[in-house]
């Protein structure tokens, strides 16, 4: 009964978040000239089709999202390319993108429709840096714990897209930008690395960023760090000046739909953020001081009720072992929750894949820890080889849901009764 519930929570989460509604309700004006459609990221394929079907005059364009997330449109080219880690398809998508907004006048319009996953997805790197300099950099950055604005700061400066330029290459045409947010805070210039939206910071603070997280990167990748050349635009740069962004769809949106569906269920909710970053496994030992408080004590938060929050967490890589950031959040819960019962928890990325398995979380309860014992895992190996796919996968708890066609990053759902 309760797994049922804390399903029915990720789904009005993932509801809330579909591009369809989203896009009719934020049209921008019509142009003179050309209405020209870019995009990328994961919910990009669903966005072109919402955006097709309501717009009322001729368009054209171009979008690429991930591999297993292409919808059928009929005038908006969608191609396919990898993520995390960017490949040759990509980068040809990109080359691609930037011709197109290539040359056009201030009578154009370009529609950007950018989503969580976009920054691998469009790999377009700089002047004396290869595709296997970006693959390296972003695989450095995925490595290393870093949150999601110190990544998108070190990338913009190894980038030709990133960071605004896209928009800076096609003025004098306005561009139009709509974001489905997955960052914490929802600023739309960090998600998918900005590339219609200047992104902040210097390139003083790159180096003293990338040297803090001690990145190894390409020794080509160091000397543009090291020099002044390829800068990104500012935001004061007049070639944004006629532009425009919104933000149609986060998730703070999306915790508030699952908790006024927990409440029409008879179970208040408690949003505790929606914007949480930190280690994995440390975020989960707060929230799991909070569940067994509210078990325990009836406090802060009287029973019953669901704890939700959302945001982008991080996990360092010290092992070898399969599994993304939900999977690291609930391991190292069921290790600080094992043996408090009335706690039943789920936590997967809303656009169905957690990190680069099949899963898009996991479920976990006050004996997760006990049963993979049962079953021959060490949960705290697990947890120092960054196992925690093949620990939920022995005990058949992972949560399972294929591709969303939306992405707001993290839901965390704790059930206490």
């Amino acid at each position: 009964m309760d797994r049922a519930l804390l399903q029915k929570l990720f789904r009005e989460a993932v509801a809330a978040a579909q591009p369809a509604l989203a896009v009719e309700r934020h049209l921008p004006d019509a142009p003179k000239g050309r209405t020209l459609v870019i995009g990328a990221g994961k919910a990009s394929a669903q966005m072109a089709r919402a955006f097709e079907k309501a717009w009322p005059g001729p368009l054209e364009g171009l979008v690429v999202t991930r591999y297993g997330y292409a919808e059928p449109c009929e005038r908006i080219e969608i191609v396919e390319a990898a993520h995390p880690v960017p490949d040759a398809a990509g980068f040809e998508a990109a080359r691609r993108i930037r011709a197109l907004v290539s040359g056009l006048g201030p009578d154009d319009l370009v529609v950007a429709l950018i989503s969580g996953g976009g920054s691998s997805l469009l790999p377009s790197p700089a002047e004396g840096l290869t595709l296997a300099d970006e693959q390296a950099i972003n695989q450095t950055l995925l490595a290393s714990g870093a949150t999601i604005g110190v990544m998108n700061l070190i990338r913009n400066q190894f980038s030709t897209i990133k960071g605004g330029r896209l928009a800076a290459a096609a003025a004098p045409a306005r561009v139009a930008t709509l974001v489905v947010s997955d960052v914490p805070g929802d600023d739309p210039a960090l998600v998918a690395s900005g590339p219609t939206l200047p992104l902040p910071g210097s390139r003083e603070e790159a180096r003293r960023l990338a040297a803090l997280y001690g990145l190894d990167l390409p020794p080509a990748a160091r000397d543009i760090l090291a020099s002044e050349r390829n800068l990104p635009p500012r935001a004061v740069d007049p070639v944004f000046a006629r532009n425009s962004v919104v933000t149609i769809a986060s998730a703070a949106l999306s915790l508030d739909a699952a908790a006024a569906c927990a409440k029409g269920e008879g179970v208040e909710a408690a949003i505790l953020s929606d914007a949480i970053e930190g280690e994995a496994r440390d975020v989960a030992l707060v929230h799991a001081a909070l569940a067994r408080e509210v078990r325990l004590r009836n406090r802060p938060f009287a029973k019953p009720v669901a704890l939700l929050s959302g945001g982008e967490t991080t996990v360092t890589l010290r092992g070898k072992g399969r599994g993304g950031r939900n999977g690291e959040f609930l391991l190292s819960l069921a290790i600080a929750l094992d043996g408090v019962e009335g706690v039943t928890a789920l936590a997967g990325d809303t656009d169905g894949i957690d990190g680069s398995e099949d899963n898009a979380g996991a479920w976990v309860d006050g004996n997760s820890a006990r049963r993979m014992r049962e079953a021959g895992i060490d949960p705290q190996a697990a947890l120092a080889n960054n196992d925690a796919y093949g620990a939920f996968e022995a005990i058949g708890d992972l949560f399972v849901t294929g591709p969303t066609g939306t992405n707001v990053n993290d839901f965390r759902a704790i059930l206490i009764r």
